[in-house]
């Protein structure tokens, strides 16, 4: 399991100069708990916080990140497993959200590994437009076709399981005869 880290910024109330300022987000995802930090257009963290992976959770980043200014961009780590929920939230609220891939091993044996500072890399991979790509939405005919190539067994592998074991022969165990 990862560790969450403390801020390497204290996080502080943004003034009213800041809110105006167009900022650019990231997140670090996982099951239960997703890392987000906001930056600025000269990459200066403004602040990272952590919050859990419910609908309240994601209400509760884009709040906070909006707190910051106006949110244009937002870099995911993960965005088809432990950020789907938080990508399609994002996109819902009209955020351009951006597949983000893993910081750079060099960069993390230097930085050292925390969800910290993952999130302020997912953030400044966005401004720079480095180690991005559109992540895939689960709502296209691509989707549909996927799901459409699957054999049954994989679509609904319970009734499968269920026939299987109901068609295995029956052992009879021999008795010894004296």
């Amino acid at each position: 399991m990862a560790s969450i880290a403390p801020s390497t910024t204290p996080v502080t109330v943004p003034s009213s100069a800041a809110v105006s300022a167009v900022v650019t987000g990231g997140i670090d995802t996982h099951k239960d708990l997703h890392v987000a930090a906001v930056i600025d257009h000269n990459g200066v963290v403004l602040g990272a916080e952590s919050f859990s992976t419910t609908r309240a959770g994601y209400r509760a980043l884009l709040r906070w990140m909006r707190s910051y200014g106006d949110v244009r961009r937002v870099g995911v780590e993960g965005t088809g497993s432990d950020g789907a929920g938080v990508t399609r939230h994002l996109v819902q609220a009209g955020i351009d959200v951006v597949e983000v891939d893993r910081p750079d091993r060099s960069d993390r044996r230097r930085r050292g590994k925390s969800d910290t500072l993952d999130a302020e890399a997912a953030a400044r991979a966005v401004l720079a437009g480095k180690r991005t790509s559109t992540p895939k939405t689960k709502d296209s005919k691509v989707a549909s076709l996927r799901v459409l190539r699957l054999t049954p067994r994989q679509r609904h592998p319970l009734p499968h399981r269920r026939a299987a074991a109901t068609a295995q022969p029956h052992r009879r165990h021999a008795r010894g005869t004296a």
